[in-house]
């Protein structure tokens, strides 16, 4: 097997005659595309070249079994974390009974209205909790360095069987779309049903313990023979086994673990603010003044170390819309998402500094939890005394101003539908943050990064869960209790949708290594 690249204008793909030459008649292989614009820019296509002695596999999924009759594992939520880690009980021969809070990811999108167009808040159906968790309605970014976790392809081929575009197969920094990602989630469920796992909606959990299946013989082990877990809808559910894989801003859950004597820890994550370019700005930069019509919108990131402490660009949402991602009343949270065509108006980012457990002071492993709390509602409190009409209303501020310490006098354009007031950001936020976001804007590397024509709007702050359940690093078993199995971004283990699907995966398959010990 031999590689090699092929470097094309943007305006168009590789021709098929220079491919050919470059392979020197070996069978050829796309795989990775990318845009190159660190000078002239350009699509650079990299390919694999294999000979008439070589034989090229393709990757295939592995099968799929039927689990109607199998034995049960419970799954605590079913965003990224959850859906994968059943799809994998299935590879597995076990059946997963996935209980989800929220609504499917069809009927949550009127709770999302409501909350975008009259601030109305639903606990329980919102941007973060129901069927796809927060990352189905977030641009669907599947770029990330959690190579080490698992097989990435392993992922990425399930998300194109289910309906994502087989592009994410080969771009450098793979995305669905907002308006694709709910169609993928609802086929992954309809195959899992047909495979005989469940789901249940409307299903809080509201506590897990030790219990015994009916009929069943005590047994003399440390581990309980199985769980039972409660929702608020009254209903038991019994499983040896639990996936606990809740998301990031699942904080009942947390206080529930607590309740029962379980360990819990403060965990860093990073808060900061949206900031919000017209898209063309963007296009400009990146390009070099060299954008057209029919060239991807453009991306940025970056980090910088200010004051010991990591600033960087987060969940950048090209052509995107800001919206608001509240799961309570009094408090004002964004997020960014995209959809598949990304030609929208704004590019959106967060743009948060890390906070470890040491930058905040106190005890206790909500410290953290509590830190982001009082921000958030912080939020709200500004937005409303300033006279906002919309409860969900963000405090925002011209990017100069914030670092100068001025109060805009006027608000540009924005896509975030509740609105915006002027407001003094740069004091709304914690000093540990504003501070280092201050000095941090006027350094980005990026030709009219730093304008007034950008808008700050605040506050990003769920980046990441401040609370890890802590598990074996062997068995990935709840350290407090046996069977119990914490998984994904709410448990402190993943970031991102790759990256919890990931541990989705790693999670079911100790599941299943779990079983196997037991009978040994």
């Amino acid at each position: 097997m031999k590689e090699f690249e092929i470097v094309c204008p943007l305006t168009r793909e590789p021709r098929l005659k220079e491919i050919e030459a470059k392979a020197g008649g070996w069978k050829w292989v796309l795989k990775k595309r990318s845009i190159d614009a660190r000078k002239e820019p350009v699509w650079r296509y990299q390919y694999e070249a294999y000979g008439p002695e070589e034989s090229y596999v393709p990757y295939e999924l592995p099968d799929y079994l039927d689990v109607h009759d199998a034995e049960p594992v419970i799954i605590v939520g079913v965003g990224p974390a959850g859906m994968f880690a059943a799809l994998k009980l299935l590879t597995l021969g076990l059946k997963p009974v996935i209980l989800e809070r929220g609504k499917n990811v069809h009927d949550r999108k009127f709770d999302m209205a409501k909350l975008s167009r009259d601030g109305i808040v639903d606990p329980d159906s919102n941007y973060c909790y129901g069927e796809g968790g927060a990352g189905a309605f977030s641009d669907g970014k599947l770029y990330t360095r959690s190579s080490k976790r698992g097989d990435l392809r392993e992922v990425l081929h399930q998300l194109v069987k289910f309906g994502a575009s087989k592009d994410i197969l080969i771009d450098a920094h793979p995305h669905i779309g907002s308006d694709k990602l709910p169609v993928v989630v609802e086929n992954i469920r309809n195959f899992i049903i047909g495979h005989g796992g469940e789901y249940h909606f409307g299903a809080k959990v509201i506590s897990i313990a030790p219990s015994s299946l009916p009929g069943s013989q005590p047994r003399q082990t440390s581990a309980p023979l199985a769980m039972l877990v409660r929702t608020a809808d009254g209903k038991e559910y019994r499983a040896r086994k639990v996936i606990l894989a809740t998301g990031h801003s699942a904080r009942d859950v947390y206080e529930m673990l607590q309740a029962s004597g379980g360990a819990l820890e403060a965990k860093g994550f990073a808060m900061g603010v949206r900031v919000e370019h017209p898209q063309e700005k963007i296009n400009w930069c990146q390009y070099h003044g060299q954008w057209k019509p029919g060239v991807p919108a453009a991306e940025y990131s970056f980090v910088e170390q200010v004051d010991g402490r990591g600033v960087f660009s987060f969940c950048m949402c090209p052509g995107g819309i800001l919206v608001p991602s509240s799961t309570e009343e009094r408090t004002v949270v964004l997020n960014g998402m995209s959809n598949s065509g990304r030609s929208g108006k704004f590019a959106n980012a967060g743009v948060v500094v890390q906070i470890e457990p040491e930058d905040v002071p106190g005890e206790g492993p909500f410290k953290l939890m509590d830190f982001q709390h009082a921000v958030e509602r912080r939020m709200y409190d500004a937005a409303q005394s300033l006279g906002a009409s919309n409860p969900m209303a963000a405090p925002a501020q011209r990017m100069e101003d914030f670092c100068l310490g001025k109060v805009s006098k006027t608000m540009p354009p924005t896509s975030y539908h509740p609105g915006v007031v002027s407001a003094p950001l740069h004091e709304l936020l914690p000093p540990i943050v504003a501070q280092r976001l201050q000095k941090a804007f006027p350094r980005v590397k990026m030709r009219n990064y730093y304008t007034n024509a950008a808008l700050l709007l605040g506050v990003e702050s769920r980046t990441s869960s401040p609370v890890r359940i802590p598990r074996d690093a062997e068995t990935l078993e709840y350290v407090s209790l046996p069977g119990i199995f914490p998984c994904g971004e709410g448990a402190g283990y993943a970031g991102g949708i790759v990256s919890s699907a990931l541990d989705g995966i790693n999670v079911a398959e100790a599941v299943a290594r779990s079983f196997k010990t037991e009978q040994v």
